[in-house]
């Protein structure tokens, strides 16, 4: 996104070469179904989702137990969409079990703590870490509709714990580490939530900060929280509650793994608020299949994920980013690189350490990031290589034309593209650059394909290059929210009613006349 007026027309600062158009993954999918160009790949997908989901759905290798039936069935209307009908998954095959069957010794997670130990798990470790605590969960009488909350930092059981909730059925409630009591407990009661994953602490910046007490607090209010799991992580006093405090190590040993929950395709994956800075925060409903393709189509053919990439993006687990880094680069099986702590700790030179260290080749960073890095000056960049690096994405919030330009030609030495990629907790992206399309600085390629994205005024009618307007998504993508959690008519009322059987999203975006996309900021307060 971009904050500032679009740049001129004849301001493209990247092209792609041949061989990277070639080695595409958008390339491959279209050559492979027929489309010349990606303007028919959007038109195409727009009025034919059967086709292009179903598309989708074999491109990426997606696991149903039970076939769908129809990829979607808009009987109900554009609010209401059902996907994958008749179809039985569980997220969980195609992100972790597919690959045990294929290449279980192939590095799915490498993580750094703070102090700079580093540990890595295979496929086939990882889906035994996230058994056995399913186990354990399941041994807890937690299974399909239970809402657990999630309240850890950029730990490897973040991960852990994010598959395992999913494995039986049960829908995460991912939390933001940064959150007081308050805020935990306004959510996990709107939520409904019957448990609670925690850490006794960890380290930020040097520093030891407990988690368990602030669930402690927040819990204090909820009868409904029956349980309260507890990772070992770093030594602190704790206080505990006998009958629904549990050592994770100890429940994680005391019971089988279970097998991966044969679910409605679906069925609730997880519930994540919005950040509420301007209004109460919504709880968004994401599924197995909804969530999984969505990122399929997201990371795997606009962000151009490959299976042979590392993959950074040092967001916290308790905003969309942070489960569409665990699911999104394990349903591409990819690599993830997680690191404690921040970004500029120890030294302001740890990121470009991380790119070093573990080879990342796909890098996500907010350009709140970018900000706070660019005073630092170029010094923290010296001595770190970072040719691994082969793409750059960013979401979340507006660029600055300065922070832009420092990013891609300092860090990516002009040489990479960085990919905007803008949408929503609702759904993910609806505007995304790609790998086979030139680049102006903050500007987007166009929308992705299955959201038919336009601009509109304030009647609802398409607004001519260079004027700004809402940005709507005129069909409902497979990514798309099932709605809000327990609150139908807020639903209704925040996204569908001003322009019917029309998304608004909330922001205020625009073409140029070359066709480049740009977003200006926040219209209402859907984020």
């Amino acid at each position: 996104m971009c904050a500032a007026t679009a740049p001129a027309p004849a301001d493209v600062v990247w092209e792609p070469g041949a061989a990277v158009r070639a080695a595409a993954n958008l390339t491959a999918f279209m050559s492979a179904h027929g489309v010349p160009d990606y303007a028919t790949l959007q038109r195409r997908a727009d009025a034919e989702p059967e086709w292009f989901y179903a598309a989708l759905i074999d491109w990426v290798g997606f696991r149903f137990r039970r076939p769908w039936d129809r990829v979607v069935d808009e009987s109900a209307g554009p609010e209401h969409v059902r996907w994958c009908v008749g179809g039985t998954t569980n997220i969980v095959l195609s992100c972790v079990e597919r690959w045990v069957d294929t290449d279980p010794d192939r590095c799915a997670l490498r993580w750094e703590g703070e102090d700079g130990e580093v540990r890595t798990w295979t496929y086939a470790a990882l889906d035994a870490e996230a058994g056995r605590l399913a186990g354990g969960l399941a041994a807890l009488g937690l299974g399909p509709g239970d809402v657990v909350g999630v309240y850890l930092p950029n730990l490897p059981q973040a991960v852990f714990a994010l598959l395992a909730i999913a494995r039986i059925g049960a829908v995460s409630l991912p939390l933001f580490s940064g959150f007081g009591a308050d805020a935990l407990a306004t959510r996990l009661a709107d939520a409904g939530a019957r448990a609670v994953i925690t850490v006794d602490a960890s380290m930020r910046r040097g520093r030891l900060v407990g988690a368990k007490a602030v669930v402690d607090e927040a819990a204090a209010s909820l009868p409904a929280i029956e349980h309260v799991v507890v990772l070992h992580h770093r030594d602190c006093d704790l206080a505990w509650v006998d009958g629904r405090d549990h050592w994770w190590h100890e429940i994680a040993d005391a019971a089988p793994v279970p097998p991966a929950r044969e679910l409605e395709a679906d069925a609730p994956l997880f519930v994540i608020y919005t950040s509420g800075t301007t209004g109460r925060p919504k709880g968004v409903v994401h599924t197995h299949c909804g969530f999984g393709l969505k990122l399929a189509l997201d990371f795997g053919l606009c962000l151009d994920m490959k299976r042979d990439d590392r993959v950074l993006w040092m967001a916290d687990m308790g905003w969309l980013v942070g489960p569409m880094l665990v699911f999104g680069v394990l349903l591409l099986g990819a690599t993830i690189v997680l690191a404690e702590g921040a970004p500029d700790y120890p030294g302001p030179d740890r990121m470009w350490h991380l790119v070093d260290a573990h080879r990342v080749s796909f890098l996500g960073i907010a350009p709140t990031v970018v900000r706070a890095l660019m005073p630092r000056g170029d010094a923290p960049l010296a001595g770190h290589d970072l040719s691994s690096l082969r793409v750059f994405a960013s979401t979340g919030e507006p660029w600055t034309p300065d922070a832009w330009r420092w990013l891609f030609e300092k860090v990516g030495g002009a040489r990479l593209p960085l990919l905007n990629f803008s949408g929503g907790t609702e759904m993910g992206g609806i505007l995304s650059s790609t790998v086979i399309h030139p680049l102006k600085p903050c500007s987007f390629a166009g929308p992705v394909p299955g959201t038919g994205a336009d601009v509109v005024d304030e009647q609802g009618r398409r607004v001519p290059p260079g004027v700004q307007g809402e940005l709507v998504m005129r069909r409902p993508c497979i990514g798309l929210t099932r709605g809000l959690w327990n609150d139908e008519a807020r639903y209704l009322e925040t996204y569908w009613s001003r322009f019917p059987g029309v998304w608004l999203h909330g922001d205020l975006a625009s073409r140029d006349a070359d066709g480049f996309w740009f977003i200006h900021g926040r219209s209402d307060d859907t984020l």
